[in-house]
């Protein structure tokens, strides 16, 4: 909501819980709530943008009155609902084409267009093969300090400043996972970030600590 025109995909999921005529009635009521509720947001910033105004010392809420004018002009464009059985394969794919099928949408996302270079081409097929090879199934990451000499016998031309200013937009887009901005991350790419998830359902889980108790 705090993103200037953006625009938002529902989806509901566990469609398999629930019988055909169920799935259209729960779709019809959320989509209906939805539009109760952005008008009751942009309520609610009005009276606050109001409330500030009619302060006795209004300058010194001048910063926080210029960020909810700001989000009050944010436009919100709502699509209709996607109702997903994300224990069935089929049913991801269908979500995937459909989220394509806005993306390339230009009168949707006129700026969603991004021409890149050849060599993010290149090094997206590089991590990927070295991703799947056996050397990294067992922890799926790498130091970065070795990432580059792994890439060269793939690309032979990639320099280490080139990588550096790629990497992130293979984060971005989620290829690998690189926390560059966290001190102890900093030097680790994910190449798998389903690794990552694997890692967090090993260590976060219900009942963590009772059964951590339970081990002598």
């Amino acid at each position: 909501m705090q993103v200037p025109n953006s625009v938002v995909l529902p989806m509901g999921t566990h469609v398999d819980c629930c019988r055909e005529e169920e799935v259209e009635e729960k779709r019809h009521d959320i989509m209906a709530k939805i539009t109760p509720m952005l008008t009751e947001r942009k309520s609610n910033l009005a009276h606050s943008i109001d409330n500030m105004e009619g302060n006795e010392e209004p300058e010194f809420y001048v910063d926080q009155w210029e960020r909810l004018i700001e989000m009050l002009s944010c436009m919100l464009t709502i699509l209709n609902l996607v109702a997903v059985n994300c224990t069935d394969y089929c049913d991801i794919k269908k979500l995937e084409a459909c989220i394509l099928e806005h993306v390339k949408n230009k009168e949707l996302l006129p700026k969603v267009i991004r021409v890149l270079l050849p060599i993010h081409r290149q090094v997206e097929a590089a991590i990927l093969d070295i991703a799947q090879s056996e050397e990294m199934a067992d922890h799926d990451m790498m130091d970065l300090q070795y990432l580059p000499s792994k890439l060269s016998q793939h690309l032979a031309s990639l320099g280490r400043e080139l990588l550096q200013n790629i990497l992130p937009y293979h984060h971005h887009i989620r290829l690998i996972v690189w926390y560059k901005e966290i001190k102890h991350l900093e030097r680790t790419v994910f190449l798998q970030p389903t690794f990552l998830i694997t890692m967090f359902k090993l260590l976060v889980r219900y009942c963590l600590v009772q059964q951590l108790e339970s081990i002598s």
